[in-house]
């Protein structure tokens, strides 16, 4: 009995929708939440144990023991089915997880899905039924590396913090046009973080906050999301939600730490932390620095933009170099391994490969002016 029932459950992950994880989509599976009929990855596994066996029974395809009611209940279930029920109202903002992706996301679409059933019942999504959203995150200072309490409003196409709790006019007003949100990024060491990047005074800022929930600071990425969309699909009626969702947010591509020279042949290597976010390569001092030192746009390869391992003539080599050409100047850069350098040339020259959108264009003549107030991406003048 036990060897047929294994022989049903090895064929049914096999059939098609059932080869990839339900919740991420890694692919092969090797556990299944039986009473919900559906095939998971061993991460997604270790979410649904956590939401307990009244939301979520969850067992090992090859390790365990499988009964007739167990395998009947995968058989008339399954991950396609599944989807069509807990899946039916997934809102077009609504950032869906893939394997690889940071762990409160993953955790908090699980919860959504199968615990507060977010995506079967609209009215739990406030995310997207509110107009603004308010509350306390922890902010960290400026020039130290420390958090604080901080009054965050979301409102009239902005998002505003305040110093103090009663503080009647916000530190900052950040145009949610100019604003993109990193979630979660590991440099932060918090599980529940956000990193909000922005223009200020000509220069990039960068700001971190978090919450000890994952729900709320979920709820947080998902209302910023919500309202660009709602704001793009007012401006751009006749293009599909679809193809506005990459304008949303963005994680960066690829950061780390490089070393790099200065504008002179002779100039030492200094370590800098460097960010590539799309078409903006910038570099800073440390991780979690407010501002970058500078920023570099990445063009067109056409238009003498172009990467090379290796430093030009002249220029002292250091561990695994390789060479950034635009047409203002050649940026001469080392990584501390080879896989690392293969890693980043290969970011870089994907952006090179790829033409210039309406947006890049104005992106790259803001970069060369850099003045106060008009160094902006604004994707809501898209030509």
């Amino acid at each position: 009995m036990s060897d047929r029932n294994s022989r049903r459950i090895t064929e049914l992950v096999k059939q098609s929708g059932n080869t990839q994880c339900a919740d991420c989509g890694f692919e092969n599976p090797e556990w299944a939440s039986f009473n919900i009929g559906i095939f998971l990855c061993t991460t997604c596994a270790t979410w649904h144990r956590r939401l307990g066996t009244h939301v979520s029974k969850v067992k090992s395809l090859k390790l365990d023991k499988w009964d007739d009611e167990q395998v009947e209940m995968m058989d008339a279930g399954g991950n396609e089915q599944a989807k069509q029920k807990y899946e039916v109202h997934v809102p077009a903002c609504y950032r869906i997880p893939r394997a690889g992706d940071p762990p409160v996301l993953l955790e908090q679409w699980i919860r959504a899905k199968y615990e507060r059933q977010e995506f079967i019942n609209v009215d739990k999504q406030t995310y997207i039924t509110n107009n603004s959203i308010e509350g306390t995150l922890m902010k960290k200072a400026r020039d130290e590396n420390k958090y604080f309490p901080r009054k965050f409003v979301i409102s009239d196409k902005s998002l505003k913090y305040y110093s103090k709790e009663n503080s009647k006019e916000p530190k900052a007003t950040i145009p949610l046009s100019e604003l993109n949100v990193c979630l979660a990024p590991s440099k932060m060491n918090q599980d529940n973080g956000l990193q909000l990047s922005y223009m200020c005074d000509g220069s990039t800022r960068h700001m971190y906050v978090y919450h000890e929930s994952g729900e709320t600071i979920i709820q947080w990425y998902m209302a910023i999301r919500s309202i660009k969309l709602n704001w793009l699909m007012v401006a751009y009626p006749s293009v599909a939600a679809e193809e506005l969702v990459p304008y949303l947010t963005n994680d960066f591509v690829i950061e780390g730490w490089l070393s790099k020279t200065g504008p002179n042949e002779r100039d030492a290597y200094r370590k800098r932390w460097f960010i590539l976010d799309d078409r903006k390569l910038m570099y800073h001092e440390g991780p979690m620095d407010a501002y970058p030192r500078g920023e570099i746009f990445l063009g067109y390869k056409d238009d003498n933009y172009s990467i090379k391992e290796g430093v030009p003539r002249g220029c002292k080599d250091h561990d695994f170099s390789f060479s950034l050409k635009t047409p203002e100047r050649t940026f001469v850069m080392s990584a501390p391994t080879s896989d690392e350098r293969s890693r980043w040339m290969q970011a870089i020259n994907t952006v090179l490969e790829r033409t210039l959108r309406p947006q890049d264009n104005q992106m790259a003549v803001n970069l060369v002016r850099k003045r106060p107030g008009k160094f902006s991406l604004d994707i809501f003048s898209l030509g």
